[in-house]
């Protein structure tokens, strides 16, 4: 198995799993928000959240918490992204702004903020720590004086996922998990997290913590009430551009999923919810968008799409792309399309065609209409591939195919790569609904029929065939 994007962790076994995350998709103006009675601490105060990054490109960024309203760096303070650089901020003073940068859209991260100005060593009163290792190299690098105050903390608007005020960011565009503010205390990041037997950063249990009076633990359990506060403390956020499918069912540190990738897809291609729903531009040529998590070299696996705006001439490709010969940047591209002899990869077509190595099959079987849902099932095992639809009013694999049974395949091909990823090529404006198994919904077009894979994970619109699973870390042993 292997990651596009280099640098990719996977999370492993946990002490303490976790079984959703809290979707932020920007075009919805998604932001949980809360304004204190009452100052707590505003001398000392830890932040904590997991996140996966969504549509986060350079130039743009998101405040992951932050309070306050007003024009000095003691009443307004945030912690942000930007152009991929974490912003540790006043509001006039960024007290630290990272070198390294956060690019990878397939891995969950952690993050730990400390606001300490109680300590008498100027530059440890704020701290940053990533995947439980402390930041120290900075391309702005400043200090607060002894016992100032932070904006976060006092009588006043605090958001998670938007400004409490507005200075120039936008909503964010990411998946949220365990999100904790601490009022009072300067915990570092073992407190939330922990090394597993194989050396990957994992989350541990926070329940016994002390949050103080104004802290908080969301965790996104309850889909009804995604602000609700676990802490004990009653400090409930309020949802605003969220919704119930915006609860991810096991997308999480501890079960990472696949999505699609934003930096491996043609400019004219827009991904949002969560890089879970692809959009191709206002042209008639094939733009490409794929997937971050290659297939396993072995395996049976499983995913969903669906269709939006694929009447004729405009109807999606899905299907296998060969990420090791195809380039699938700026150039015109489908799934099983021309442009590289030995792609050896397989595309369907929403208007019932077949496109394997160049090679079209028009028409191959029945056509997907608007609205509709398709599957892929892939036997790596075997080199055989079927593509099945609701288009006749019930879910038909095409072809009288029968995964289950291992037969009656849309085709057998010889897969002779370890980097096939699943992916969609795009005429003029058609969309392309993904679900690898976290969102059943197709981001809240559906409704959730909740039917898991062979492992019992995740939640799929159809019956998955015998045998075959999502993809996503807890599958791939990792």
């Amino acid at each position: 198995m292997s990651i596009i994007i280099p640098g990719t962790k996977l999370a492993g076994a946990a002490s303490h799993p976790i079984d959703q995350s809290i979707r932020f998709n920007d075009d919805d103006s998604p932001e949980l928000t809360k304004t204190y009675s009452g100052a707590g601490s505003r001398t000392t105060q830890t932040f904590s959240v997991w996140f996966k990054l969504g549509n986060t490109q350079s130039s743009s960024g998101f405040n992951f918490y932050n309070g306050g309203t007003g024009t000095s760096d003691t009443t307004w303070s945030g912690i942000s992204i930007y152009d991929h650089k974490i912003y540790l901020q006043g509001y006039s003073t960024n007290w630290k702004i990272t070198t390294r940068v956060l690019r990878d859209h397939s891995a969950w991260y952690h993050l730990v903020y400390i606001w300490d100005t109680t300590n008498s060593v100027a530059s440890e009163r704020v701290r940053l720590y990533i995947n439980g290792q402390r930041e120290t190299d900075f391309s702005t690098d400043n200090n607060p004086g002894a016992s100032a105050s932070s904006g976060i903390g006092q009588a006043a608007k605090h958001s998670i996922g938007n400004q409490s005020r507005v200075v120039g960011y936008s909503y964010a565009d990411a998946y949220m998990a365990e999100i904790v503010f601490i009022d009072g205390t300067a915990y570092g990041p073992e407190n939330f997290g922990e090394e597993n037997d194989n050396g990957i950063w994992v989350p541990k249990d926070v329940s016994g913590l002390t949050f103080g009076t104004n802290g908080f633990w969301i965790d996104g359990r309850d889909s009804g009430d995604l602000g609700d506060d676990e802490s004990g403390r009653g400090n409930d956020y309020t949802a605003s551009g969220l919704a119930a499918h915006d609860q991810m069912t096991g997308e999480s540190p501890t079960n990472n999923f696949c999505v699609m990738n934003p930096i491996n897809k043609h400019s004219n291609v827009t991904l949002s919810n969560g890089n879970l729903h692809a959009l191709g531009s206002g042209t008639s040529i094939s733009y490409a968008s794929v997937a971050t998590i290659s297939l396993p070299s072995s395996g049976k696996w499983y995913a969903e799409m669906k269709y939006t705006n694929a009447s004729a001439g405009e109807y999606p490709m899905v299907g296998v792309f060969n990420n090791s010969v195809r380039a699938l940047i700026n150039v015109s591209n489908s799934p099983g399309g021309t442009g590289a002899s030995d792609a050896k990869d397989i595309g369907f077509g929403a208007d019932g065609r077949r496109l394997e190595n160049g090679t079209n099959t028009e028409p191959w079987e029945n056509a997907v209409s608007d609205g509709n849902i398709s599957a892929l099932a892939i036997d790596m095992d075997n080199k055989k591939i079927w593509f099945g639809h609701n288009n006749s009013g019930s879910f038909v694999w095409q072809a009288s195919g029968n995964p289950s049974a291992g037969s009656n395949e849309a085709n057998t091909i010889d897969f002779n790569t370890t980097e096939l990823v699943l992916g969609n090529g795009h005429y003029s404006t058609s969309e392309v609904h993904w679900n690898f198994g976290q969102d059943g919904t197709f981001g809240g077009t559906e409704t959730a029929q909740n039917n898991s894979d062979a492992n019992g994970v995740g939640n799929f619109y159809f019956s998955v065939p015998t045998g075959f699973k999502a993809i996503c870390t807890k599958n791939l042993g990792s």
